[in-house]
């Protein structure tokens, strides 16, 4: 059974100036006004290195957390021009960091560059978002859950602190082509990802999993009767804070 909060986290990618704060200011105001909903679920917003420090600072003590979209796989300071480094967001005020997105894999980040990525977000005390899924060949080739499982096994040890890991189930396949799985097909991933993981890591509690690709406020729709579905990674419509209401809206209607 998925718990009850459930996560709305908007992944901004390469968006925003410091105007932009202006779509959290809208997103923070309905979150007061929800009485009804807000204590289900949980407001995380991921802009671009450039706005963390600030948006983490106007929204230290309200109900919108910030969340980082990657970091480097080496903490604290050395010469590797252009990165940053865990140890240097999280003196950002930062405490959630997106680790494993299909458009760095795409680049040429590994299992075992995600897996050092993972082991020190969670030193430095992060929660995790790390994003796992089937690129359009593999689910042709009906390798979905191999696939899935060994994503999971190269880059969490048993050793780790799961409950600071939420994994965000993203099929490749889906990522803004407006395509997205029925709710029966993700239903059959989201438990095989849960069964998976308490069964190989030996953990008692529920993993949360998240459901990432195409989420607007019309696919929302599809997915309200999963109640293991823990939450979205939201991509373009989180740009605009109406879009992003809306799919919270549509999901507690």
């Amino acid at each position: 059974m998925a718990s009850q909060i459930r996560y709305f986290i908007g992944n901004w990618k390469m968006f925003g100036i410091p105007s932009s704060i202006k779509i959290l200011d809208k997103i923070n105001h309905y979150f007061k006004q929800d009485k009804k909903n807000n204590r289900k679920y949980k407001v995380i917003i991921a802009p671009p290195y450039t706005l963390l420090q600030d948006f983490s600072y106007k929204y230290k003590k309200k109900k919108i957390f910030i969340c980082a979209q990657n970091c480097y796989y080496k903490d604290n300071f050395g010469a590797y021009t252009g990165s940053i480094s865990p140890f240097m967001i999280k003196k950002t005020g930062v405490s959630y960091i997106i680790i494993g997105h299909s458009e760095n894999r795409a680049r040429g980040e590994n299992d075992k560059i995600i897996k050092e990525k993972i082991l020190l977000c969670l030193k430095n005390n992060f929660n995790v978002i790390f994003c796992i899924g089937e690129n359009k060949n593999e689910k042709k080739e009906k390798m979905t859950t191999k696939v899935l499982k060994r994503q999971l096994k190269s880059a969490i040890e048993k050793k780790y602190n799961l409950r600071k890991i939420v994994i965000a189930y993203e099929p490749v396949w889906s990522i803004g082509t407006g395509r997205v799985p029925s709710s029966y097909e993700l239903r059959k991933n989201i438990i095989t990802i849960k069964k998976f993981i308490k069964k190989h890591f030996k953990i008692r509690h529920e993993p949360k999993i998240l459901y990432g690709g195409s989420v607007d406020k019309k696919s929302v729709y599809n997915f309200k009767s999963i109640k293991e579905l823990d939450g979205f990674l939201i991509g373009g419509a989180s740009k605009s804070s109406k879009d992003f209401i809306d799919i919270i809206k549509n999901f507690y209607k």
